[in-house]
């Protein structure tokens, strides 16, 4: 939650300073693809605040409309984030091919991790039954891996954006190119304390049921 705060606080700082290229989130993410040879990627607006993302199965980078919109160094550093998403969807990044290919198995996985875990602890409580507890640990163990599959992919969309727009020379001073840099740095520790939490609750039911078992 204090992660969570402190993103949306520095998002809220940078999304007050104005770009001196004066270029709006929409600007920036068509001038980063069409640098990179990337036409067949549309950008849209989406509803919501910090709802920006690239899809990559109909390939869109969605931006929210204080992105799409704004003109500020936070609309630069997350359009060109999220176009930094569609560059290695375009050169075969590896990790996000991995990540792309899990994410049928942990669609089911998420779905019914909370009924099996949950069920699954009174069974083995109440009647000695672990098959339940089991599937749940495992679904767990599913979605907890893609957690911190995803921590390099983001890593990387950051570091192609920040290498980007200082080449494109759309964040012109060093105080526009720090503050993107501070703004996609917690944008990151988002994802970071996401992985660590998953890791921390799959450690607790698998402790759970190793003890369940020995008893």
């Amino acid at each position: 939650m204090m992660v969570q705060w402190r993103f949306k606080s520095k998002f809220t700082t940078y999304s007050e300073q104005p770009l001196s290229s004066g270029l709006s989130g929409a600007e920036i993410a068509q001038k980063m693809l069409h640098e990179n040879g990337i036409y067949d990627v549309q950008v849209i607006s989406v509803e919501g605040q910090l709802t920006d993302h690239y899809n990559p199965t109909n390939k869109t980078v969605n931006l929210s409309p204080e992105v799409y919109h704004g003109r500020s160094v936070a609309a630069a550093a997350v359009a060109a984030h999220e176009c930094g998403h569609a560059v290695q969807h375009a050169t075969a990044y590896s990790w996000l091919q991995f990540r792309s290919a899990m994410v049928p198995i942990v669609n089911v996985a998420s779905r019914i991790t909370q009924f099996t875990l949950m069920i699954g602890v009174m069974l083995a409580v109440f009647s000695h039954v672990y098959l339940l507890l089991q599937i749940g640990v495992a679904a767990l163990a599913v979605t907890t891996l893609f957690s911190f599959i995803t921590l390099p992919v983001e890593f990387d969309a950051s570091k192609r954006a920040l290498a980007w727009l200082d080449t494109s020379n759309v964040t012109h001073s060093k105080t526009e190119h720090d503050g993107a840099k501070d703004a996609l740095k917690w944008a990151a520790m988002t994802y970071v304390i996401a992985a660590l939490s998953a890791l921390v609750t799959l450690l607790y039911y698998a402790q759970m049921l190793a003890g369940r078992r020995d008893d």
